[in-house]
């Protein structure tokens, strides 16, 4: 399987140069494809989607009708970063969470941000996520974002952008441990002779991240990971961190607040849990505080947080900076925090909720982006260009509607990487979600998830709309070498 007759244009291609060749650090992987026998990598893919089924290795899809779980397609062609690119893009995630977490911090404390004019007060108070209830609270170690899933794409101009930030319970992060593996096994020799920088450390530094929370005077925290359970898209995600990490996986109903502490039924009584690394929502995390009706958190969790005896990761309140619309305010977050100019660059936003870029955005449907402030998954969201008239129409009189509530943005010339169709090469296009963990210092994964549209043309990633992932490999040094 060779890759003569792939298509390198009109995209950047993340694994070749638009001459042909092989982007620098890249040749080992094409050279080694190139050489396998026919219908090789074909059964290497068989093999490798019938390991993910075997492992359990699945995700949920809501109001699906045919059964709901499947295998989150994976691609066995993996997706390159050299060793310089990657050094540029870590310094800049990191100037981006550090500012994102002072942030958050001014928000619930003196909004010294609104009192100085830099972001709009109605923006802050009128944001979904942003929580009253956690007005004055101060986390522990003062971090509120603990782990953080933030989106980059590549433009046609070969530059890196942020496309979103996810800090309430981004997920995927499983996929990339487990895509790493299937590579290792499948490329051994040319995995090792690349110097692949290994993503294997990261349930060790989330366990160092969340124990780095404990209260004060404990010695070995006692970690758990908060489910919904097992009818989340995210289920597996769940199951498998806690495995990693060595601790327990629970749901609501598995704790009880009593004497002012957090404690987890066992099969030998009850047991103090110190730090609970939460997958679910705010909303869903204690009825005594947030919404009444739910069944998925525990009464009296947020009682017992507020008074420091158990610690969650991440902070409840956390979820204002991933409203889309405060997202366009990041940069001038990092100007106004630290004094920086933005490293890793925001893509361009229109903000609805301000009449003339309102105006512009509404005569501009036909070649523009329009996202709900608060949706994700890919859904909410209208691709101008690949819309019909309709709905363009419908997009138009919902932003008339509620402005507030959507942003756009110019439709990205999404790179591409090579993927297995058949037996041949075509390209799709990617995005890529690093993880970042916010303990004693700031660690970003060597890499991250790398989601692909396996739909041809797509510029949709979410495994929910037909996407699926690939391994990334950041190189130890460049080349390869």
């Amino acid at each position: 399987m060779r890759f003569e007759g792939y298509e390198v244009g009109p995209f950047y291609d993340e694994m070749f140069l638009s001459s042909g060749r092989p982007r620098p650090g890249a040749e080992l992987l094409v050279q080694k494809i190139a050489a396998l026998a026919q219908g090789e990598l074909s059964r290497r893919q068989q093999a490798a989607e019938q390991a993910l089924l075997n492992l359990g290795i699945t995700f949920n899809v809501y109001g699906d009708n045919q059964g709901g779980e499947r295998i989150f397609p994976f691609d066995m062609v993996p997706r390159i970063v050299g060793a310089e690119e990657w050094a540029s893009i870590e310094k800049g995630l990191k100037q981006r969470i550090h500012a994102l977490n002072l942030f958050i911090d001014d928000v619930y404390h003196e909004q010294r941000i609104i009192k100085d004019g830099v972001i709009p007060e109605e923006i802050i108070r009128s944001a979904k996520s942003f929580r009253p209830q956690c007005m004055g609270l101060n986390p522990p170690r003062g971090i509120w974002n603990h782990i953080t899933g933030t989106d980059l794409v590549r433009d046609g101009d070969g530059r890196m952008y942020v496309l979103e930030d996810n800090l309430r319970c981004p997920s995927g992060v499983s996929y990339v441990l487990e895509n790493r593996e299937l590579m290792k096994r499948t490329f051994p020799q040319v995995f090792d002779d690349s110097k692949v920088r290994p993503v294997n450390e990261y349930p060790s530094n989330l366990l160092k991240t969340l124990q780095n929370l404990a209260p004060d005077g404990v010695e070995n925290p006692v970690v758990a990971v908060l489910s919904p359970g097992i009818y989340n898209s995210a289920y597996f995600e769940h199951t498998y961190l806690a495995q990693q990490l060595g601790v327990e996986l629970v749901e609501g109903t598995d704790l009880v607040a009593a004497d002012g502490r957090i404690w987890m039924r066992t099969t030998k009584g009850f047991e103090r849990v110190d730090v609970i690394y939460r997958r679910i929502d705010d909303d869903f995390l204690d009825p005594k505080a947030f919404r009444a009706d739910s069944t998925l958190g525990c009464a009296g969790l947020m009682d017992a947080y507020l008074h420091g005896r158990v610690a969650l990761a991440n902070a409840p309140g956390t979820g204002v900076a991933d409203d889309k619309v405060v997202y366009a305010y990041v940069p001038r977050m990092i100007k106004y925090y630290l004094g920086e100019e933005m490293l890793l660059p925001n893509v361009p936003t229109y903000l609805c909720w301000e009449p003339e870029q309102r105006q512009h955005v509404l005569a501009n449907l036909d070649k523009l982006v329009v996202k709900a402030a608060n949706e994700s998954g890919g859904y909410g969201m209208l691709v101008g260009p690949h819309a019909d008239q309709a709905a363009r129409d419908e997009f138009a009189e919902r932003i008339k509607a509620n402005p507030r509530n959507y942003i756009a943005q110019p439709t990205l010339s999404l790179s591409r990487v090579p993927v297995i169709v058949g037996e041949h090469f075509e390209g799709r296009h990617v995005d890529l979600r690093p993880f970042i963990l916010y303990g004693k210092e700031i660690y970003v994964l060597p890499g991250g998830l790398t989601r692909v549209a396996l739909k041809k043309g797509s510029l949709v990633v979410n495994s929910s709309q037909g996407g699926g992932s690939k391994d990334t490999w950041v190189l130890a040094s460049n080349h390869g070498t």
